[in-house]
């Protein structure tokens, strides 16, 4: 399920992966549910009809004569870049206005896959993209080693307090013709017992691609570069999947991305304990060092449109 529609995605026999409706419009069975791939076709488990991926049209009934003109299944826009299938999803459905871009050293197999988390998050998909123009929560939040874990009783324990986190972050809009994308430029350092410690420099070069696709370049002087992908993909207005997957130099042992996922990973898990417990606010009380954020709004409000869901639960955040 993605954006409250069920799906179903199929990788034909000549290699073409395509994203269809995923129950079939003569009785409703669920084609991912034992349907099996014919040819560019997903057959249907219940009676065998058959339906093309490019189209959605049904090609063949095994017990019919004749395939009505009628009989289709919709289609849905996608595109495999940087080892994902991504899908463009538009509650007025209208055809994709711009293209994801490829990272060139993923597809030159320069960075490789050294692996992914998983998390689901009870909260509005923009609370989640908001945090890049949120540079103040940067030293409070994930100041404190990751030592201390993700649990934010701990975080602050003492036992820990000897290596602490330095951040410095500046979020910017991108102008036409990109201005579905959005950056942010992240420069972070670490002391332990006070001693500023070299080897924790690292400069993340974030960019956003439309509302939930991030791309996370990290700049290490001894440990290489490699990246991050952030997909946020709405399962209902209110739950999120997100997925981070690490792709980073080959000539780098396996352990160095390992490591850097694990320590990003425990930073997002605190974010995570601070959108699944938050109340939205539409005007909300900020202070001058705050604009940012209410920049970051205006911008994330072109992925809106009139017949965008509402919720009567959060007032100001459409789906």
């Amino acid at each position: 399920m993605s954006a409250g529609e069920q799906l179903a995605a199929f990788r034909s026999q000549d290699g073409q992966a395509y994203v269809v409706d995923a129950y079939c419009p003569h009785l409703g069975a669920n084609l991912s549910a034992g349907g099996r791939v014919v040819g560019n076709c997903i057959e249907c488990p219940f009676h065998g009809w058959q339906f093309q991926g490019e189209d959605g049209k049904c090609t063949h009934i095994p017990y019919a004569g004749k395939v009505p003109e009628f009989a289709r299944v919709r289609t849905w826009p996608s595109c495999e870049v940087n080892g994902m299938l991504l899908l463009w999803y538009h509650c007025e459905g209208i055809s994709p206005t711009w293209a994801v871009p490829e990272q060139r050293e993923i597809v030159t197999g320069e960075w490789v896959f050294r692996g992914q988390t998983e998390h689901f998050i009870d909260a509005h998909i923009q609370e989640i993209p908001e945090n890049a123009a949120d540079s103040a929560h940067l030293a409070f939040l994930h100041g404190p080693g990751i030592l201390g874990g993700s649990d934010l009783r701990y975080t602050r324990s003492k036992l820990w307090d000897f290596m602490k986190h330095i951040w410095k972050a500046e979020w910017w809009p991108e102008l036409e013709p990109n201005e579905h994308c959005s950056r942010l430029l992240v420069q972070h350092s670490a002391t332990v017992f006070g001693k500023h410690v070299s080897l924790m420099d690292l400069t993340v070069s974030v960019r956003q691609v439309g509302p939930g696709l991030v791309f996370l370049i990290f700049e290490h002087a001894f440990l290489g570069h490699g990246i991050i992908l952030q997909t946020v993909t709405p399962l209902e207005p209110l739950l999120q999947n997100v997925v981070h997957k690490i792709y980073y130099q080959k000539n780098i042992p396996a352990i160095i991305p390992k490591f850097i996922l694990r320590a990003e990973c425990i930073q997002f898990e605190r974010d995570m304990t601070i959108w699944n417990n938050k109340q939205y606010l539409p005007k909300p009380l900020l202070v001058r060092e705050d604009s940012s954020i209410q920049k970051h709004r205006r911008w994330y409000a072109q992925f809106y449109s009139e017949k965008s869901m509402r919720l009567p639960v959060q007032e100001g955040l459409d789906w």
